[in-house]
């Protein structure tokens, strides 16, 4: 069985002990320090050996950093009719949310295709945004690593994926993060030196080992979903390429967003695709090929479609790092792709092989 290391548990009432807590300890030399919540993530990378520790401050005592509100004024994140979902807020509880449901309905089925109603029940918003990146030989016990003398995620020189890469290619985990990313939501970051709101898409950096933007002092204590990507105004989908219906982590998702006018053409659109690179992957000239066209084109116009699916899969770069071959993940990019635009179109839902894990929006 394996088991945790030893390390020091802090549990900070409030944030800005937290806060204190993660400066104080981040700046002992030699004694790394991580920040916890429901540590479906942390707990077992840590009993492999793949992230090492000598404190932990968990956030889950925090009262404030939990539950779903809404915001204060204007139209950007954080203004009038936005949503602002605490970082320690259950998966489960933002995934049944009926403001969450009603208003961003395909983020509610993002956060409910992660893993399992256990962990679902453990795990936390802000924690499915920072999850480490995955690899295939990355995510193995340590005496499987060890005898393939590691990789340059963890203790080794070489990535498997690429030898002669300079780069960790472990590929971005987080389901929720390509969403949120094509509703255009933003993150509150807070440290000792004040607060800052980053957009989501900005969080993330191309590398599977520095794949986080937020500062080692900062803690992630809240998502802001803007007004003006509520079902109102936004039509949005969400689809998950994995191997069983439950438990399994992405091989692929796509994350569609579009905005209309009164007559029902695209003025704005966005498209996100996961687990094909370190960070969520902006699919921009998919996105702009629909803006000026109708709505339900996306619907009744075959060709329109194919032709997005295949910008997708331009933007898509699936690597030897995951389930399934990296061809087909890639074919399946702009399959994908072309059934998240006829949803979001009003479109009927297709099922594609292998089955798809989510109901009908």
């Amino acid at each position: 069985m394996l088991r945790l290391p030893p390390f020091a548990l802090l549990r900070p009432a409030t944030l800005e002990e937290a806060a204190r807590l993660l400066a104080e300890e981040g700046a002992a030399e030699g004694r790394p320090v991580r920040l916890v919540a429901g540590g479906t993530d942390l707990w077992p990378n840590m009993k492999r050996r793949h992230q090492q520790a000598a404190s932990v401050v968990s956030l889950m005592g925090i009262p404030e950093l939990a539950g779903i509100r809404n915001g204060g004024g204007g139209g950007e994140p954080g203004g009038a009719g936005a949503l602002r979902i605490g970082a320690t807020t259950l998966l489960d509880d933002v995934a049944r949310d009926p403001r969450v449901a009603a208003r961003y309905p395909a983020l509610a089925a993002a956060v409910a295709s992660i893993s399992s109603p256990p962990l679902r029940n453990m795990g936390t918003l802000g924690g499915n945004l920072c999850v480490d990146t995955r690899c295939t030989y990355y995510n193995q016990t340590e005496e499987w690593r060890r005898a393939i003398d590691y990789c340059m995620k963890a203790e080794g020189a070489i990535c498997w994926v690429a030898t002669s890469s300079p780069r960790c290619w472990a590929h971005s985990a987080s389901d929720s993060a390509p969403m949120l990313c094509a509703l255009g939501a933003a993150v509150l970051l807070a440290s000792p030196r004040g607060e800052r709101s980053v957009p989501v898409a900005d969080l993330y950096r191309d590398d599977g080992i520095d794949y986080l933007a937020r500062r080692p002092d900062e803690i992630l204590t809240e998502v802001e979903l803007p007004a003006d990507a509520d079902r109102g105004a936004c039509r949005a989908a969400f689809w998950k390429l994995r191997r069983r219906g439950s438990i399994d982590f992405a091989v692929l998702s796509v994350a569609a967003a579009a905005w209309t006018d009164a007559a029902g053409i695209v003025t704005r659109a966005s498209l996100y695709l996961g687990a094909v690179g370190s960070a969520p992957v902006a699919a921009g000239a998919a996105a702009a090929l629909l803006v000026g066209q109708p709505l339900r084109a996306l619907a009744e116009d075959p060709e329109l479609v194919a032709a997005a699916g295949r910008l997708a899969r331009q933007a898509a770069t699936p690597m030897d790092n995951t389930d399934f071959q990296t061809q087909w993940r890639g074919v399946m990019a702009a399959r994908y792709t072309e059934a998240a635009l006829r949803e979001l179109a009003g479109g009927e839902r297709q099922r594609l092989a292998p089955r798809h894990p989510l109901p009908a929006a």
